[in-house]
């Protein structure tokens, strides 16, 4: 895990415009694992140029060929999976297990998947005396989160190219080092110099001046809605394509006479997993109150077994968060939530026991939280869940739909029709019925402050194509 001290720019590893450089370090025991270089509007402006230097003759490649480029960066990214699980661990704190299976194990999917798509998808439709071409948006600038940093990289290159798009990446700044894995895995995969391009460094330098580029032609970030905000605000004074994929606040809603042990249980995995940094997790339990107090007790007992450890230990299944500055940010919620008026039935505020040094944060679950509670309204991107307690269905739907974010979302019942008639009525973008499984093809996104756009699948694939019709 060597650390690269160059931007990949047109197929090259290359000197970085300045000399500012970004630390990279171990959240598990704060040591220093390497540092990258901090880009400047020079270098992306050099990345861009590259991309679009190269962007006609990716865009003319044939679509067999694009597939097959895909394919074999989908191929590289296996062969690596050991290494790109424990670069993950090391700069984001993810326990070894969840980071080979999901960390390292989901990009891999969703590459195959738009290996796939990219020789599959109808490039072309015919409507009346029309012939309807569906053409590559041109430069992408994609900017990435730490919290699954490789998955969401894939998320947006893999579609891209398969759009026939070339692309410059912004990573975060805590988890670059799989970044520059990832670019290692292009070359190694072939693709054309210019038709990928990375700039490392911080939001407020790189990523800005890489969406207000006037050669940037979309611009997909993923992260906090505030910060999306201000990225949309500064592609849209350019009129370019702008994808969102924001903050989530998501209800796992637990119907009367649904599997309450099952449903709490993986209510509760769901949140603890990755640390509760997870964009999409159901941080809102609601409960009828006729079961609600079994709930909570369900809750605290499957939360005790979620006790934070190394994160290279094989059987650990929680590690520390990102940064302290995430520590500090959770620890801030927890104690505002007691403050409230909730109730902490497992966790709380300070340290785990054992885990003074590194950001670790004790797993909690809050009772008798009401819904208009800060804990019950804002993004905590920790694991932290709260538990409320709903009257009857529409007292359900009123609350699940009471936040200003719309991501995703879990309902379980013992009817399967009556589960998909509640989740009809939630303003969502993705609702797991009964613990439904991951779906690499299945479009990921969200409905009001949660974002713009779509990701995965020939949905994902459509975010980075625009339209033109012929007419006879």
């Amino acid at each position: 895990m060597q650390a690269h001290d160059g931007m990949y720019i047109d197929g090259a590893w290359r000197t970085a415009a300045g000399t500012g450089t970004i630390e990279v370090v171990n959240p598990a025991d704060e040591t220093v694992l390497g540092a990258v270089p901090a880009g400047e509007a020079e270098d992306v402006d050099a990345a861009v140029r590259a991309a679009a230097a190269a962007l006609p003759g990716w865009a003319g490649t044939p679509t067999a060929e694009r597939a097959a480029r895909i394919g074999a960066l989908r191929d590289v990214l296996n062969g690596r999976h050991e290494e790109i699980a424990r670069t993950v661990t090391a700069e984001l704190g993810a326990p070894i297990g969840f980071s080979r299976a999901v960390h390292a194990g989901v990009p891999v999917k969703v590459a195959d998947s738009y290996a796939r798509l990219a020789a599959e998808h109808p490039f072309e439709e015919k409507i009346g005396n029309s012939r309807v071409l569906h053409e590559p948006v041109g430069v992408v600038g994609a900017i990435t989160p730490w919290n699954y940093p490789l998955h969401q990289i894939v998320a947006k290159v893999a579609p891209a190219l398969a759009a026939g798009c070339t692309v410059v990446l912004k990573p975060a700044e805590n988890t670059p080092l799989v970044a520059q894995l990832f670019a290692e895995a292009v070359h190694e995969a072939g693709l054309p110099a210019g038709v990928f391009n990375l700039v490392t460094g911080l939001g407020p330098v790189a990523g800005e001046a890489l969406a207000a580029h006037p050669d940037v032609d979309l611009v997909s970030f993923t992260g906090s809605t505030a910060v999306g905000s201000r990225i949309g605000a500064l592609a849209g004074g350019a009129v370019k394509r702008v994808a969102l994929e924001l903050g989530g606040k998501s209800a796992n809603v637990i119907l009367p006479g649904a599997d309450l042990t099952r449903a709490v249980k993986v209510g509760v995995a769901n949140v603890m997993s990755n640390s509760g940094q997870t964009c999409s997790a159901w941080t809102r339990m609601l409960v009828d109150a006729d079961r609600y107090d079994e709930a909570v007790r369900l809750a605290a007992e499957a939360t005790a077994k979620y006790a934070p450890g190394d994160p290279l230990d094989e059987s650990a299944r929680t590690g520390p968060v990102v940064s302290a500055r995430q520590r500090d940010r959770v620890a801030g919620y927890i104690a505002r939530g007691a403050e409230e008026g909730a109730r902490i039935v497992a966790g709380g505020p300070g340290a785990p026991e054992g885990r003074e040094r590194g950001w670790y944060v004790r797993p909690t679950v809050f009772a008798d939280v009401t819904p208009e509670m800060t804990i019950a309204q804002e993004e905590i991107f920790g694991p932290v869940l709260t538990v409320l307690r709903y009257e009857d269905l529409d007292d359900a739907v009123r609350i699940a739909n009471g936040t200003v974010y719309g991501l995703a979302g879990a309902v379980w019942s013992e009817d399967e029709d009556e589960a998909v008639a509640f989740a009809r009525r939630l303003e969502t973008g993705q609702v797991d019925i009964n613990g439904g499984r991951f779906n690499p093809l299945a479009p990921f996104g969200g409905y009001k402050r949660s974002g713009v756009g779509r990701e995965l699948g020939a949905h994902g694939l459509s975010e980075y194509l625009q339209t033109k019709s012929l007419q006879f």
